[in-house]
């Protein structure tokens, strides 16, 4: 009686840190979850750039372009212009226009250069780059991102996870 008592309480436990377990894992997107969301955002850009490029800037989820904490963004490969804000971003967060090659992290990192060197490299060759970036909805607390990033015809596209 006390054995089966025992199974049981292990059984709940067990079980409690599972459900547990599983439900903090989807709380926000992987590295696996960010390559495949590259892959569809390049086969949209080589499809029609402007209305996958209008796709992102939406940064809705229902557009298949926002999930959780992933989302695409581009820019210019000639001339570094980003073309696609944050889901979200408002104000000074919206990066469009800026020159991607002047973006650094808190720590100086100049990981925006890193982004567009990616980008200038043979069309389908993917180029991780790690760097420290607010999470959406977290506009001042950086944390470790890393982004797969790669060319499509003239634009320079990526999709990062937060680690």
């Amino acid at each position: 009686m006390l054995h089966q008592r025992v199974i049981g309480v292990v059984f709940v436990v067990a079980l409690t840190l599972s459900t547990a377990a599983i439900a903090q894992q989807g709380k926000f997107g992987t590295a696996a979850e960010a390559k495949a969301m590259l892959a569809k955002a390049v086969t949209a850009v080589k499809a029609d750039k402007a209305k996958a490029l209008e796709l992102f800037n939406k940064g809705e989820e229902a557009t298949g372009f926002k999930d959780r904490d992933l989302y695409p963004f581009c820019f210019n490969v000639e001339d570094g212009k980003i073309m696609v804000k944050r889901p979200g971003a408002t104000g000074s967060a919206d990066l469009r226009g800026r020159d991607v090659r002047t973006l650094k992290d808190e720590t100086g990192q100049a990981f925006g250069e890193a982004i567009y060197k990616a980008a200038q490299k043979e069309e389908g060759t993917i180029t991780e780059v790690s760097y420290m970036f607010p999470r959406p909805g977290t506009e001042t607390t950086p944390v470790q991102k890393v982004s797969f990033n790669t060319r499509v015809g003239d634009q320079g596209c990526g999709v990062g996870y937060y680690k």
